[in-house]
């Protein structure tokens, strides 16, 4: 039973989604006599720990019980009290975490504590499940630069527009929203300036019936071609936008654009665009922890290109486009060979309506 207690724990986490940044996703669930008597999550950045919501949440004295919790109670004192002292002073027995803190600073500390008491710990039930859970309190927390998720949209032949650069809709109204879930979890979401020359997007976080939280806009623009009226500049959103350019966009554009109330990010050059490398480490000073990369052919590649990429996520539609210049996913000068090509690994594969979302993580060797 300590595999189904700890995915509930999971599942619960997942209720915080949108809501935590930068703090991690965790569940937790307390059992007493082979029954859950407690529940609880973190809900919201600076809320109570889910150790603590689920003593809240008690519906009997959890003393000698048993917790199960999807990562490390934390052992310091931060917006909230050491949840492994309150875990303490409790009487709870043994504690079950899916894996370790993954910051160096105080990984296993909260452990210990427990131990010190007369706990029993153990670690790394699902710990596979928990780490993919918070892969981008993960990332952050150890590089300080953002997860960079790119989401592409294609046709079963592999193409994101027609010929004539048509792409509403490829994909179904399934896959769409479960886009837009997707903004809403994310720090960013970035596109290339010429996603916002042909299609003017809003880059918003739309959620039919539910509160959607607006991420920060990113345009990839190097010589600071958005126009002044472009919708990114004018939302009435409490999320700002940032244009990323470079020393090639002019000065009084950069002014025009500021006094729109955006933010200028200006970045070395490389290859005859944006540092994509420099901007994430600039976002990631900013607190940004995570991007949602919408952009066309060029912007992917040079993001695949510049070693930016953690995760892609591939929604394709059962339709054939054709047209030998249609656009596909990612373009620019592209891989000579198989063997150079960009590889995923730890590849699932999900529906949505007609469609199939693949997704997986970059391999780094």
């Amino acid at each position: 039973m300590e595999v189904e207690y700890m995915k509930r724990a999971i599942d619960l986490a997942k209720k915080g989604r949108g809501f935590t940044s930068p703090n991690p996703l965790v569940g937790a669930v307390i059992v007493k006599n082979n029954k859950i008597i407690a529940e609880g999550f973190h809900g919201f950045y600076g809320g109570p720990h889910a150790e603590v919501n689920a003593f809240k949440n008690a519906i009997e004295d959890v003393k000698g019980a048993i917790m199960y919790v999807t990562l490390e109670p934390c052992s310091h004192f931060g917006m909230t009290p050491p949840c492994a002292n309150a875990i303490v002073e409790k009487g709870i027995s043994k504690v079950i975490i899916a894996m370790k803190d993954p910051n160096p600073l105080v990984s296993g500390k909260g452990i210990e504590i427990l131990k010190d008491n007369g706990l029993e710990v153990k670690v790394g039930i699902l710990e596979v499940e928990a780490r993919r859970l918070n892969e981008i309190f993960i990332k952050f927390i150890t590089t300080k630069r953002p997860f960079c998720i790119l989401k592409t949209a294609m046709t079963l032949d592999g193409k994101i527009a027609s010929v004539t650069g048509d792409s509403k809709w490829i994909t179904s109204e399934a896959s769409r929203a479960y886009v837009h879930y997707l903004r809403h979890q994310v720090s960013a979401i970035m596109v290339g300036i010429g996603t916002v020359l042909v299609d003017n997007p809003r880059l918003t976080t739309r959620i039919e019936g539910e509160y959607g939280i607006d991420p920060i806009r990113i345009i990839v623009d190097t010589t600071g071609r958005i126009p002044l009226d472009a919708n990114v500049l004018n939302l009435n959103s409490n999320k700002s936008t940032i244009i990323a350019t470079t020393e090639k966009m002019d000065k009084q554009k950069v002014d025009a654009v500021i006094a729109k109330g955006a933010q200028v990010i200006l970045n070395p050059l490389k290859n005859g665009r944006v540092d994509l490398e420099y901007l994430m480490i600039q976002l990631g000073e900013m607190g940004i922890d995570s991007v949602l990369l919408e952009g066309g052919s060029t912007l992917n590649y040079s993001a695949l290109e510049q070693n930016v990429v953690d995760k892609v996520m591939a929604f394709i539609a059962p339709k054939l486009m054709g047209g030998e210049h249609a656009k596909t996913p990612v373009g620019g000068e592209g891989r000579a060979t198989i063997k150079d090509a960009f590889f995923l690994k730890d590849m699932c594969i999900s529906r949505f309506a007609e469609d199939i979302m693949i997704e997986g993580y970059l391999r780094r060797e």
